[in-house]
């Protein structure tokens, strides 16, 4: 099988033999929805190859290759009456570069542009019946004479823009000292890109543009160009859409066979793969009806091909073309309130909840120093590292982290925030693999205790109970590499804390699975105060009333899961169960049950 990783051409993937997941099926949905269209959806999750697909449909220069392209495609069995029957444009704004001044960027801009439109002549010269003039430095100028020669022909135009916001976030979120400067020169006033989109909705009031279909990340610049482009539907949030550009997990279980048959794997391991991709890559929902939840499909196909390649998982579960996310988990941790928002992401108890998605915000809002946990979860949701995940009882919208490559990054981010200082980092690194093999979580808690803790408080985390140390756990001990490793795992009717799940492939390393327990108890609860606490050794502190009562509760939940995660893995696991307490900010004691 041949898997179109990294192809996003679609002639190409269908006159090559490449696997393709066939969503042909929404054509008429699509036409159906409206003549100008914003699709929005994270990085790599297949925008483009769905561009590519609608450009090679309409394109009337392909007419003849309808039935190669679409013939074994379920559109081909009912096309739609516009199929091949328009002059296709493409634009792909990841190509416009975002460094340089305003004016360099504007230039480049008009060079990509302009170049579309070359490329524009040379596909359709022959069908069109006056020339097209091209300005090299005023590439609107050109579009007009573009729109002069269409309408004069017998034919309208489609005009397709992928990633119409990438190189405009690319200078928004740059490190330069004038990337707001830079951006508002392309979008305020008669900026750059305004114009652009102000060409584009002027043409299609009866100037030769008939439709239009955009993708991007997030709605910024849309909001930004405000009158300069106000007519495009959103159908982002659509029901009909929501596994457009993802794969269902039936889709991912039938190429997983195929894949696991032909490295003769019997059926429980196929099986066993399926739930590794299931709690790395599945887990997103792009709107408020879903029930199902998509995988995502770069990362499907990266794991694919690996897989049949070498009959085994791949070495990192995140592939290296989506690592660069974490750059914009970055940038949203440093907007006001991002970083808390990461703490409580990552905590999950209670998830994070906003009353609407929020669909209109510029770069005025992205830089105010008051914005609520709305905007920012809502700018996480759009770049693909938060999803929809239900209601709360109050009917506001649940967003949680959709599955563990994404839990990774926030892993990281989150590190970096509590201890910017990398070189600080090997202590903990040490400590963790110390743990691994031999079960000792001592010198883990040491660390905690001198230096984790502290960095909590530094930064006024609002919240004093056992998510907060279980946060400081997850992230210390994160592995994926060696674990599937999750928090609030449902066990039988309740929810196991922390597990540790030694990977399939892992399993003859001399590492065990490990289940954890948290409680907390306030210095006023124990009755003792800082000063006195930090005298006691580790036995008075666990000898401590209000200590002892919650390392009780914690080994009769412990008890429980044991149970209930030992008859699911059966005899594989190697369990080693961990319930432990913290004294405040202060102090903590553990022991294994």
């Amino acid at each position: 099988m041949k898997f179109p990783y990294g192809v996003s051409d679609f002639y190409k993937l269908i006159t090559e033999g490449y696997f393709y997941v066939d969503r042909t099926d929404r054509i008429p949905l699509i036409e159906g929805m409206g003549d100008q269209l914003l699709f929005l959806r994270p990085r790599r999750f297949g925008k483009s190859l769905f561009l590519s697909m609608l450009e090679n449909y309409y394109d009337v220069a392909k007419a003849d290759q309808f039935d190669r392209l679409f013939g074994q495609l379920a559109i081909g069995r009912q096309p739609t009456p516009r199929h091949n029957q328009y002059l296709v444009m493409r634009w792909d704004f990841s190509f416009v570069r975002a460094y340089g001044t305003p004016a360099e960027i504007t230039q480049a801009l008009h060079n990509h542009v302009n170049n579309q439109v070359k490329g524009f002549v040379v596909r359709y010269g022959a069908l069109l019946p006056t020339a097209i003039h091209i300005q090299e430095n005023d590439a609107i100028s050109s579009f007009e004479s573009l729109q002069v020669a269409v309408q004069q022909s017998p034919y309208r135009l489609y005009l397709l823009i992928d990633e119409y916001d990438n190189f405009a976030n690319e200078v928004m979120m740059g490190v330069q000292a004038d990337s707001r400067q830079r951006y508002e020169a392309l979008l305020r006033g008669e900026g750059a890109l305004k114009t652009l989109f102000k060409a584009i909705k002027g043409a299609a009031a009866g100037r030769g543009l008939d439709r239009v279909f955009i993708t991007g990340v997030s709605p910024v610049v849309l909001s930004d160009m405000t009158s300069g482009y106000n007519v495009a539907r959103s159908v982002s949030l659509h029901p009909a859409v929501h596994d457009l550009c993802g794969f269902t997990e039936t889709e991912v279980a039938a190429i997983l066979r195929d894949v696991a048959a032909s490295c003769r794997y019997p059926a429980e391991r196929a099986a066993e793969a399926l739930a590794m991709m299931h709690t790395f890559y599945n887990g997103y929902r792009f709107t408020f009806d879903a029930s199902q939840p998509v995988y995502n499909p770069t990362l499907v196909l990266y794991f694919m091909q690996e897989f049949q390649e070498r009959c085994a998982y791949p070495e990192e579960m995140l592939d290296s073309n989506l690592a660069m996310d974490r750059n914009r988990l970055t940038y949203v941790s440093q907007l006001s309130g991002g970083g808390q928002l990461i703490l409580d992401a990552v905590a999950g108890d209670p998830p994070v909840s906003v009353d609407r998605l929020a669909d209109r915000f510029g770069v005025e809002d992205m830089l105010r120093e008051d914005k609520e946990t709305n905007f920012n979860a809502s700018l996480l949701y759009y770049l693909g590292v938060l999803t929809l995940n239900g209601r709360t009882a109050l009917d506001e919208l649940i967003l949680t982290i959709p599955n563990l490559v994404v839990r990774k990054l926030y892993v990281e981010r989150l590190l970096e925030l509590l201890l910017p200082d990398r070189r600080e980092h090997a202590a903990p690194a040490l400590a963790a693999e110390t743990f691994y093999q031999t079960g000792d979580l001592q010198p883990l808690c040491d660390f905690i205790e001198g230096r984790y803790f502290k960095a909590l408080n530094n930064r006024d985390y609002r919240r004093a109970d056992e998510l907060v140390v279980k946060v400081a756990f997850l992230t210390l001990l994160f592995n994926d590499r060696l674990y599937i490793m999750d928090s609030e795992t449902t066990v039988e009717r309740g929810y196991a804390d922390l597990t540790m799940i030694v990977r399939p492939e892992r399993r003859h390393l001399p590492i065990a699975d490990f289940l954890f327990e948290f409680k907390f108890v306030g210095l006023p609860e124990a009755k003792v105060t800082g000063e006195a606490m930090r005298q006691l050794s580790n036995a008075e502190v666990k000898a401590l009333p209000a200590v002892q009562s919650k390392l009780v509760e914690a080994q009769a939940r412990l008890e429980g899961y044991h149970q209930a995660l030992q008859a699911r893995y059966g005899e594989r696991l190697r369990l080693r169960t961990y319930a432990v307490v913290a004294l405040g900010f202060e102090r903590l004691v553990w022991e294994e049950i």
